[in-house]
C-alpha cells in the first residue's frame, strides 16, 4: 500500500492454524516473534495497524520482512503468490492469454487439461485459505474492542476475509470453511457447499457496511464503496454460484457506487494501469486495488509480473512500453488472436479480417483502450511455442501516465497498483443486469459512458439493437482484458468450456475443440482431499 506501508517486519502468531488441513504440508510461521505477537498486540495502536497491513499483503506478496521471507515455502516464492496465481487461473485458461513457458503446471492451464495436482490451483487454494485464517486470527485478537478505528479495521477485515471466499466460491466452489468463532487447533474444518458460501459472503457484507469507511476516505484500504462493488459482483454471478439470478441486487448495488461523487472514470483510459494510477493521484476511478510499490511490495508477483512477463526484447521491450529496465523481458505472456479480433474492429477498420502488416499497433483503430501489438505471427504454432508468437499486450506500465518515473521508483518492481474494482465495472455490471431484465435502452446508456471514454466522443456510441449477450461479453473483454476476469466472465455467458466459442489451444488442438462442463469449477487440490477427510473431490475430477 502507498498509505499502510507494507515492509514491516510483523510476526502474527496463530496459535493453530485453523485451516490445518489447507496447508499441512507447508511450512508457515511467524518472521519475527519479537516483535508483535498475537497476546501484545493491543498494547500500542500501530500493531493492530500494521496487523490489518499484513491482511492486505498476503494478497499481493509472498511474506514480508527482510529477505522478503515467504509465508509458504515453495521451490519460487514469487511464483505462487495468490494475485499471480489466480491471474494466470483467471486469464492463460482463456482467450486472453497464453504463456509461452514450460513450467510444471502451465501448460495444463493454457488448455484447459488441468488436474488436481496443478500447483497453481494448489497454490491460489492454500493462499486463500491463509489470508482467510490471518483474518480469523486477527478478528480473535481484536474481539471486544470499543476503539473506533478498530472497529472500522475489523470491518475491513472481514471484507477481506469475504473477498478471499467469493474467489473461493468462484474458482472452487466449495472450500473448507472456518470464521473466528471456530475452535483452534488441529482438526478437519468442514466443507460448505456453494450456495450456502454465497449466501454467507452475502450476508457478510451486508452486515459490515455501516462499520466501514465513507468511499474513497483511506485509499488502498477497503471502505463502503469496496463492499458495494463486491456485492455486485457477487450478485453478478448469483446464477452460476446457486442456480438463481440476482439481476436487481446487482442494480441495488451499482447504482449506489455510481451515484456516490466520490467516484469518477479517468479521462484517459491508461491512467488505470500507469504507476500514478491511485486515488493519490487523482485516479477517482479506482475503487479497490491491491497497492504495489517499488520500495515497499516488491516480489515478482503482481502488475511487476503481469509487466515483464508480457515483455520481449523484440516486440515489447522495456525501454519503449513499460519503463522497467532490470531483470526484463521474461517473454511469457501474449494473447491470443482471438481476443485482437474481439479488441480490433478489424472489419470496420480495416475493410478485412487482414490486418495490415505494417499497423502493429493496430493504430488505425479509433477504440484507445488497444494496447496490443503484432509479434512475429498472429498465430501461435505450438502450446509451447516462444512468447515471439501471438499478440503481445502491453496495458499496464511501470511508468506514470505521462511517461515520468512513479513515486519511489525501482527498475525491478512496479508500482502500478493492480485494480480489482474501479467504476467503469459498475457500469458494465449495471447494463449487464439491466440487459438481462430486457431494458436494453438503460444497458447501451451505461455501455456507452464507458465508449465514449474509449472513443473521446460519441462515434462510438451504440443502440439498444446493438445490445446482445456476445457483445455485452465482448464489451467486457475490450474494457477489462488482463485484469483477472475473463474466465468468470466466460462461465457466466457459458463460452468458457464446451463448443460455443473456440480459441486456438482450448482443449490441446491448435483451433480449439470442445471441453467439458466440469471444468467451469476447478478441481479442489489432491493435498486437500487426502489430508481433509470432511472434503469430497468436485465432479468429474
Amino acid at each position: 500500500m502507498k498509505k499502510m506501508k507494507l515492509n514491516i517486519i510483523f510476526g502474527i502468531l496463530i496459535s493453530a492454524l485453523m485451516f490445518t488441513a489447507c496447508v499441512d504440508d507447508l511450512d508457515v510461521k511467524p518472521i519475527d516473534p519479537n516483535t508483535v505477537l498475537s497476546g501484545n498486540l493491543g498494547d500500542d495502536p500501530e500493531n493492530i495497524e500494521r496487523a490489518l497491513g499484513k491482511l492486505y499483503a498476503s494478497f499481493i506478496i509472498a511474506g514480508q520482512g527482510e529477505g522478503h521471507d515467504a509465508d509458504i515455502s515453495s521451490s519460487d516464492d514469487g511464483f505462487f503468490t495468490l494475485a499471480r496465481a489466480y491471474w494466470n487461473l483467471q486469464t492463460i485458461t482463456t482467450d486472453e492469454g497464453i504463456c509461452a513457458w514450460g513450467d510444471v503446471g502451465i501448460a495444463d492451464l493454457n488448455t484447459q487439461t488441468w488436474t488436481p495436482q496443478n500447483p497453481f490451483l494448489t497454490a491460489v487454494y492454500q493462499r486463500l485459505s491463509l489470508s482467510i485464517t490471518y483474518c480469523n486470527d486477527f478478528l480473535n485478537t481484536t474481539a471486544g474492542t470499543s476503539d473506533p478505528d478498530v472497529i472500522r479495521y475489523r470491518a475491513e477485515a472481514r471484507f477481506l476475509r469475504a473477498l478471499a471466499y467469493s474467489w473461493h466460491m468462484d474458482l472452487f466452489g466449495n472450500p473448507p470453511f472456518t470464521t473466528e468463532a471456530d475452535r483452534v487447533g488441529k482438526y478437519y474444518p468442514e466443507q460448505i457447499q456453494r450456495a450456502d458460501l454465497f449466501r454467507y459472503v452475502v450476508d457478510e457484507l451486508k452486515a459490515i457496511e455501516s462499520d466501514l469507511g465513507d468511499p474513497g476516505y483511506s485509499y488502498p484500504q477497503a471502505d463502503k464503496g469496496t463492499c458495494w462493488m463486491l456485492l455486485s459482483k457477487v450478485y453478478l454471478n448469483a446464477e452460476v454460484y446457486t442456480g438463481t439470478a440476482k439481476w436487481d441486487s446487482v442494480k441495488f448495488y451499482t447504482d449506489k457506487v455510481i451515484a456516490d461523487p466520490a467516484y469518477s472514470l479517468a479521462s484517459n483510459y491508461r491512467k488505470n494501469f500507469a504507476a500514478d494510477n491511485d486515488r493519490h493521484h487523482g485516479n477517482n476511478e479506482m475503487i479497490f486495488a491491491f497497492a504495489e510499490d517499488g520500495v515497499n511490495t516488491q516480489g515478482n508477483g503482481g502488475t511487476t509480473f503481469i509487466i515483464q512477463s508480457s515483455s520481449d526484447a523484440t516486440y515489447i521491450p522495456a525501454e519503449y512500453y513499460h519503463g522497467l529496465t532490470s531483470n526484463t523481458n521474461w517473454n511469457g505472456n501474449r494473447a491470443r488472436k482471438q481476443l485482437m479480433n474481439i479488441l480490433v474492429d478489424t472489419l470496420a477498420t480495416y475493410g478485412n479480417v487482414n490486418v495490415p502488416a505494417d499497423d502493429t499497433i493496430f493504430a488505425q483503430n479509433p477504440d484507445t483502450r488497444i494496447y496490443l501489438r503484432q509479434k512475429r505471427s498472429l498465430d501461435i504454432p505450438s502450446v509451447s511455442s516462444s512468447g515471439d508468437f501471438g499478440v503481445g499486450v502491453y496495458k499496464f506500465t511501470a511508468t506514470n501516465l505521462d511517461g515520468s518515473e512513479a513515486d519511489n521508483y525501482n527498475p525491478t518492481y512496479a508500482c502500478t497498483d493492480f485494480p480489482i474494482f474501479r467504476l467503469a465495472d459498475a457500469y458494465m455490471m449495471r447494463a449487464e443486469a439491466a440487459f438481462r431484465n430486457g431494458n436494453m435502452s438503460d444497458a447501451a446508456d451505461d455501455i456507452n459512458v464507458v465508449r465514449r471514454r474509449a472513443y473521446g466522443d460519441n462515434s462510438g456510441d451504440i443502440t439498444a439493437a446493438d445490445v446482445t449477450a456476445d457483445f455485452i461479453l465482448n464489451e467486457r473483454a475490450r474494457e477489462f482484458y488482463y485484469e483477472g476476469q475473463r474466465r468468470t466472465d466466460l462461465i457466466r455467458f457459458g463460452k468458457f468450456t464446451g463448443d460455443d466459442y473456440l480459441w486456438a489451444w482450448k482443449g490441446g488442438t491448435f483451433d480449439g475443440t470442445s471441453t467439458s462442463s466440469h471444468r467451469d469449477l476447478y478441481p479442489i487440490p489432491g493435498d486437500e482431499i487426502s489430508a481433509n477427510q470432511n472434503i469430497k473431490q468436485n465432479d468429474g475430477y
